[in-house]
C-alpha cells in the first residue's frame, strides 16, 4: 500500500521497518504512519498549495480523499473493515494509520471510501492519498503561506 501511496504520489520513498510482528501489526503501522507524518511536519509550507484532493476508482471501489497541510491535525472518513486482514495486514489499522500521520503530520485528512473488495478499496484509499499529496506539497504560483493568517 505504501508503494502505491508513494508511486502515485510521485514520492521518493524508501523505507525499513522492523517490530514485533509476532504479536501483531498495529505498532509497527502505527510506528511507520508516526515516521511519515514527522517527515512530512517538516515540509516547508511557504509556497505550496496546501490542500490537495483525489478522486481513485479502483475495479468495484472508489476512494475520495481530501487533505489540508494547515497544521491542525484532524481524521474523518468513513472506512469500516468488512475483513480483518488483507494477507497479514490487519484491516483495523487502516484508519490508525492516517490518524498517525496526521497527528504528527499537523493535516486535516478526510476520505470516503465506497467498494466491495477489501483490498481494492484499502489500495484505491493510498492511491488517492498519495494524489492529494502530491498536489497539496506542488509549487502555487502564488507566493507565501497560502493563509489568511499569514502562517501555518
Amino acid at each position: 500500500m505504501l508503494s502505491s501511496f508513494a508511486k502515485h504520489g510521485s514520492f521518493d520513498l524508501y523505507l525499513n521497518a522492523e517490530g514485533d510482528l509476532e504479536v501483531d501489526d498495529h505498532h509497527t503501522v502505527e510506528d511507520v504512519g508516526i515516521s511519515l507524518g514527522m517527515a512530512l511536519n517538516k515540509i516547508e509550507k511557504k509556497d505550496i498549495k496546501r490542500f490537495g484532493w483525489a478522486i481513485i476508482p479502483m475495479d468495484d471501489a472508489r476512494a475520495m480523499v481530501s487533505i489540508d497541510l494547515g497544521g491542525r491535525p484532524y481524521v474523518l472518513g468513513n472506512y469500516i473493515p468488512n475483513k480483518s486482514k488483507i494477507g497479514n495486514f490487519s484491516t483495523e489499522n487502516v484508519i490508525h494509520f492516517f490518524q498517525s500521520i496526521a497527528n504528527n503530520g499537523n493535516m486535516n485528512i478526510h476520505f470516503e471510501v465506497i467498494g466491495e473488495n477489501e483490498h481494492h478499496k484499502i489500495e484505491a484509499l493510498f492511491k488517492a492519498f498519495g494524489v492529494a499529496l502530491d498536489m497539496a506539497t506542488g509549487m502555487d504560483k502564488r507566493k507565501g503561506i497560502i493563509s489568511t493568517k499569514g502562517k501555518i
